[in-house]
């Protein structure tokens, strides 16, 4: 099962994107519908709203939602209220509607406060749909809305920035619909199908070991898939390393990670959370030994694999300071600060990559690297030994 979360700004059109997606058979899950089937007449919901804001917040047996409105807006505590009584029950029907979806759906979150609430780390992908503010007070006046209230609802909403920080695919809804919709029917059959099968039966996502330049959005993207990570592991520590944690190298586009365990035991017992998070496991592999003396099982790690087509992962789970761990947070920390060693490795990387780009072992390139990056820990261990003198 592959989860998505959807979200964008009221007036962006969520509701054109989640009815594509319906259509090519996700299980579309609107968090808005669920709100009002909480709270609709004889329910439990309905009658502790009554209990807690009284009984003028109903009419005709029903909640009057614009009188509720008006009491929450601009109260933080009436607000807080309400969402204890609603928010609980509109997660229990969520997670029930999840658990009798098919094993494999694409089961498709409409949420509109999903930015706000911190919920992107939840899903193995969020899309956002996005409309610039004059294009979406248009809308809302179509249907009705004073134009003062469709500003003060857009401002009340988190804005552009904060959306594009949890956006791992961002879909412009700008112009016509059918330019949209075409994205999105692009984006289901090369993306979303491949990424839940991957998930389903724990592949990770291929790819051909091409160096292409620095791209400055690696950073921003490591940020979401390392909350993914760290969510599925219990909160454990998550560290972006490799060549797309160093600004201006040139690298494959894949996004290394170390996630930090007590013990490489205690690794594979969270090899079953982690494939469902999309990051599926290829057993335990050994690090070249690059400090004198160690024993080879000190350099031992379980790794692990993105499952999604649009965005490869590699991911190491290493015991926390433990040397392999500390070394590959070293060779990082150096190459960010020697320019000329951060050159050199680019070339080596380029000349590699070029000779292995047909080849069919994803970890092969990373391989016929190891002897350069074995022999620069010399570098690695003046440079380090220079800062703390």
């Amino acid at each position: 099962m592959l989860r998505v979360g959807l979200s964008g700004g009221i007036g962006s059109g969520k509701s054109t994107v989640a009815g594509r997606l319906a259509e090519h058979g996700a299980v579309v899950i609107d968090a808005d519908r669920l709100a009002r089937e909480v709270v609709e007449p004889g329910t439990d919901g309905l009658r502790e709203i009554v209990e807690a804001f009284g009984e003028d917040v109903v009419r005709d047996g029903a909640l009057d939602r614009a009188a509720l409105a008006a009491r929450v807006f601009s109260d933080d505590a009436a607000r807080a209220t309400l969402n204890g009584i609603t928010h609980p029950r509109i997660a229990a029907r969520t997670a029930e509607l999840i658990a009798a979806a098919p094993e494999d759906a694409i089961v498709v979150h409409d949420v509109p406060l999903l930015v706000e609430n911190g919920m992107a780390p939840l899903y193995h992908l969020v899309l956002i749909v996005h409309a610039g503010v004059e294009e979406r007070v248009v809308r809302l006046r179509g249907r009705g809305m004073p134009e003062e209230d469709a500003r003060r609802r857009i401002a009340a909403q988190a804005d552009d920035e904060r959306r594009r920080a949890v956006a791992d695919v961002w879909l412009d809804n700008s112009g016509t619909p059918d330019l949209v919709l075409a994205r999105v029917d692009e984006l289901w059959a090369d993306r979303l199908v491949r990424y839940e099968s991957n998930v389903r039966l724990r592949r990770y996502a291929p790819g051909p070991p091409v160096v292409v330049p620095y791209d400055a959005t690696w950073p921003e993207q490591a940020r979401r898939v390392a909350a993914r990570i760290a969510l599925a592991a219990d909160g454990r520590r998550v560290e972006h390393i490799g060549s797309t944690a160093v600004p201006g190298l040139a690298a494959k586009d894949v996004l290394d990670f170390q996630l930090g365990v007590a013990s490489l035991e205690e690794a594979a017992g969270l090899e079953d959370a982690l494939a469902r998070a999309g990051f599926p496991g290829l057993g335990l592999r050994e690090d070249a030994v690059k400090r004198a003396g160690d024993a080879p099982e000190l350099w031992h790690k379980r790794l692990h694999a993105g499952a999604d087509p649009g965005r490869r992962v590699n991911l190491h789970v290493r015991v926390e300071g433990g040397p392999a761990w500390e070394w590959a947070v070293r060779f990082r920390d150096w190459l960010r600060a020697d320019a000329a060693a951060r050159d050199e490795y680019a070339a080596v990387k380029l000349e590699l990559a070029e000779r292995h780009r047909g080849d069919a072992d994803r970890f092969a390139y990373g391989e016929s690297k190891e002897p350069w990056v074995s022999a620069a820990a010399a570098r690695v261990d003046a440079f380090f030994a220079s800062q703390e003198g």
